[in-house]
C-alpha cells in the first residue's frame, strides 16, 4: 500500500513538471527579446484570435463580453466625437471604463491585452478639465524670431499630452498629425503644422515627447515608447491628405511622385526614424486611387522603403469608403484595404461584418494568411513596446497630472509664442501695442471674446467643438484682459455694439475678439474662407471710431480685406486653446511678440492655392512673416 502511494507521487510529481514546463509560454517573458515573444504568440493563436487583433471597435459598442468573444484587439474612442464615459467624467471614471474593457480581453484564452486610443490631437482634449493646447498651425508659428523653429515646445507638449492621456488610463493616441496642408480652404488645415514640410517635418519631435527618447543604438523604423508615462503616438494621415484639389476634405491629391516625396513624405520618413509606434491611412486619394488601397504606397513603400515595423490603422470607417457610395461592396473593400497593408480597421460599429468578411476572404485563400500574420506580429509588437502584457491595467497614480498647473503654464507659454503681430499702427513710428494696462476705460467686444469653445476649436469635448464656457476648464480672453489690466482699468464687454455705443462712452481704446466658429473635417471646408457675421459687423463698428487690435481666433488665414485698413493693430491668435492668458501676456508687454506665419496669408481666395516659392507668389503677408515687439520678461 506505501509503496503504491509513492508510485503515485511520484508520478503526479512527473505531471506536475510536465505541466509547468508546458505552460512556459515566451511570450509571457519579460526577459525574451520582442520579435520571440511576438512570435511565440502568433504560433499559438487561432486564426480567430488573430483576425480579433486586427479590429478596432468604438467605446459605445464595447464591453467585456465584446472582447472575450470577438478577441477584439483594440478599439477606439474619440473617433466617435466626445465619446465619454459620462459628461465631464473623471480620470478614475475613464480608468475604470478602460479596467473593464482589458479585463474582458484578458479573460480570453490567450490573455492579450486590448490598447485603447484616443484623439488627443491638442492635449487629452476629450477628457473634461485636460489641458487644452494650441492647435498644430498655432504651433508652427512658435518659431522664435531668432530662430529658425522651436521644436523643443512642441516636444515638451508632446510629453504633457502623454502624461494627461496616461492619467486616464490611455496609452495609445491619434497624434501627431503630419499633413502639409497646401490649401487652406480645407476643413482640417488648423491640424496641420504648416504649408512648408521643412517646417512639418521639425515639428515631428512631437513624437519623442509622447512616446519618449529612443536610446541612441536603436534600430530604425522598430515602435519605441518609453515607459508608463509615455504613450503610442500616430502619424497621420498617410499620405497628401493636405494636397487635395480646391482643399477639399477625403478628396484627391493630383501630383507627381517627386513632389509626393518632397512635399507630403518627409515628416513620415522622421516619424519612423524617431520610432513612431503606427501610422494612419488617410481618406484620400493620389492620383485617383484611394490610399486605403494603395498597395504600392502602404506596403511597397512605407512598410518596404521606410521599413516602418510598427502597424498600419485605417481612418474611422476608412474602408468603407474605398467604394461609392460607401460601403457599396464591403467585401471588396475589406479585400482591397487588407491588401494594401493596412493592419488594424477602425471598424468601428459593424464588427461582426469586417470579422466575417475577413474570416470568409481568408478561409477561401482571396487573402494569404501571411498577410494576416504581418498584421499581428506588428499590432503585437507596438503592445510589447507600450508595455500592456506585463502591465494591462491601469491604474490612479498620474490622475493629477490632468490639466496640472504646470502643464496650463506650458499651454500658456505656447499660446504667448504662437501669436503672429501682422500690423501694429498705421504708421511703423506709431504702434499701438503693447497696450498700456493702466487707462481708464477698455471696451472689449466680439463674438471670441468671452467664449472658451471658439477659442479651442474642433476636437475639443464635443467632435466638432462647442460654444460657450461650460463643457471645460480654461481661461477666455475676456477673463484674461480682467486679471491684466490695473485695478483702476474699467474693462467693458459688449459683444456686438453698435456705432453709437462705442462713440459715447468715452473708451481710450478697443480689443476686438473675433473670427471662425468651430468646425472638424469636411464641416470645414470653405471656399470663401470669409469670418463668419456678426464679426466683421463689429470689427467695421468699433475700429471706425476707436482706436483697435483685433484678435483674430482661427483655424486657418482667412479674409481680412478691406477691413483691415481700419484696425490699428491685428494678431492672428489661431486657436489657443484653454489658456488665454497666453494672449494678454502679449497684448500687454509683458512678453514680446514673436511668431511667424506658417502659412502664406493671402490677399483674395482666387489666388488658392498659394504658397511659398510658386511663381505667382502674391500675398498679403507672405510665409514667415511677423512683426515683433521688446519683451520685459525673458522667456
Amino acid at each position: 500500500m506505501a509503496r503504491t502511494r509513492l508510485t503515485i507521487f511520484f508520478m503526479g510529481l512527473v505531471l506536475w513538471c510536465c505541466l509547468t514546463k508546458a505552460e512556459y509560454m515566451k511570450y509571457k517573458d519579460p526577459k525574451q527579446a520582442v520579435h520571440v515573444r511576438t512570435r511565440d504568440l502568433l504560433d499559438r493563436m487561432t486564426l480567430e484570435e488573430k483576425i480579433g487583433q486586427m479590429v478596432q471597435i468604438e467605446r459605445s459598442v464595447a464591453s467585456a463580453d465584446v472582447m472575450n468573444k470577438y478577441f477584439i484587439g483594440e478599439r477606439s474612442v474619440l473617433s466617435g466625437g466626445g465619446s465619454a464615459p459620462s459628461p465631464q467624467a473623471s480620470p478614475e471614471a475613464w480608468i475604470n471604463m478602460i479596467n473593464d474593457f482589458q479585463k474582458g480581453s484578458l479573460a480570453t484564452r490567450m490573455q492579450i491585452p486590448m490598447i485603447y486610443g484616443i484623439d488627443a490631437v491638442h492635449g487629452n482634449n476629450n477628457v473634461y478639465k485636460a489641458t487644452i493646447f494650441p492647435h498644430n498651425i498655432g504651433l508652427g508659428a512658435t518659431r522664435h524670431y531668432m530662430l529658425l523653429r522651436d521644436p523643443k515646445l512642441v516636444k515638451k507638449i508632446g510629453a504633457a499630452t502623454a502624461l494627461e492621456s496616461r492619467a486616464t488610463g490611455i496609452p495609445y493616441v491619434f497624434a501627431p498629425c503630419i499633413a502639409v496642408c497646401r490649401d487652406p480652404r480645407w476643413g482640417r488645415c488648423y491640424e496641420s503644422y504648416s504649408e512648408d514640410p521643412h517646417l512639418v517635418d521639425a515639428m515631428t519631435e512631437i513624437v519623442p515627447g509622447l512616446q519618449g527618447d529612443m536610446p541612441a543604438k536603436s534600430s530604425k523604423g522598430i515602435p519605441f515608447v518609453a515607459g508608463n508615462k509615455n504613450v503610442a503616438a500616430c502619424a497621420k494621415h498617410y499620405v497628401g491628405d493636405g494636397g487635395t484639389t480646391k482643399g477639399i476634405n477625403e478628396n484627391n491629391t493630383v501630383i507627381n511622385w517627386h513632389d509626393l516625396l518632397s512635399i507630403h513624405m518627409p515628416g513620415y520618413y522622421t516619424s519612423i526614424i524617431k520610432g513612431v509606434s503606427t501610422v494612419m491611412v488617410s481618406y484620400s486619394s493620389w492620383n485617383g486611387v484611394k490610399m486605403h488601397a494603395n498597395r504600392d504606397l502602404v506596403t511597397g513603400f512605407l512598410k518596404n522603403k521606410l521599413r516602418f515595423r510598427g502597424f498600419v490603422i485605417s481612418d474611422w470607417e476608412g474602408i468603407d469608403r474605398i467604394t461609392y457610395p460607401p460601403h457599396a461592396n464591403y467585401t471588396y473593400s475589406i479585400q482591397a484595404a487588407i491588401g494594401s497593408g493596412i493592419d488594424m480597421v477602425m471598424v468601428p460599429y459593424n464588427y461582426s461584418s469586417f470579422i466575417d468578411g475577413l474570416t470568409f476572404l481568408v478561409k477561401n485563400n482571396f487573402i494569404p494568411v501571411s498577410r494576416i500574420d504581418d498584421a499581428v506580429k506588428r499590432i503585437l509588437r507596438v503592445k510589447f513596446a507600450v508595455g500592456l502584457f506585463e502591465n494591462p491595467l491601469a491604474d490612479n497614480s498620474l490622475v493629477d497630472q490632468l490639466g496640472s498647473q504646470e502643464h496650463r503654464e506650458l499651454a500658456r507659454e505656447a499660446v504667448r509664442r504662437s501669436l503672429v503681430l501682422l500690423k501694429n499702427g498705421h504708421y511703423a513710428d506709431q504702434p499701438l501695442l503693447p497696450l498700456p494696462k493702466k487707462t481708464s476705460k477698455i471696451l472689449v467686444a466680439g463674438s471670441h471674446a468671452d467664449n472658451l469653445g471658439y477659442q479651442c476649436g474642433g476636437w475639443t469635448i464635443e467632435w466638432q467643438g462647442f460654444s460657450g464656457n461650460d463643457l471645460t476648464n480654461g481661461t477666455t480672453v475676456l477673463t484674461a484682459i480682467k486679471n491684466t489690466v490695473d485695478s483702476s482699468t474699467n474693462v467693458v464687454y459688449e459683444e456686438n455694439p453698435d456705432p453709437k455705443f462705442v462713440k459715447s462712452n468715452n473708451f481710450s481704446c478697443a480689443i476686438v475678439v473675433v473670427g471662425e466658429h468651430p468646425y472638424v473635417e469636411t464641416k470645414g471646408d470653405s471656399m470663401n474662407l470669409t469670418i463668419p457675421e456678426p464679426g466683421p459687423t463689429t470689427i467695421r463698428n468699433v475700429c471706425g471710431a476707436l482706436k483697435c487690435v483685433v484678435i483674430l481666433i482661427s483655424g486657418r488665414p482667412v479674409v481680412i480685406e478691406p477691413d483691415i485698413d481700419s484696425m490699428d493693430a491685428l494678431v492672428a491668435a489661431w486657436l489657443p486653446g484653454s489658456e488665454g492668458q497666453g494672449v494678454t501676456d502679449v497684448l500687454f508687454g509683458d512678453y514680446g511678440f514673436s511668431g511667424k506665419l506658417p502659412r502664406t496669408w493671402f490677399k483674395t481666395v482666387d489666388q488658392l492655392p498659394m504658397n511659398v516659392g510658386d511663381p505667382h507668389y502674391d500675398p498679403l503677408f507672405p510665409f514667415g512673416f511677423g512683426l515683433t515687439t521688446e519683451p520685459t520678461k525673458a522667456y
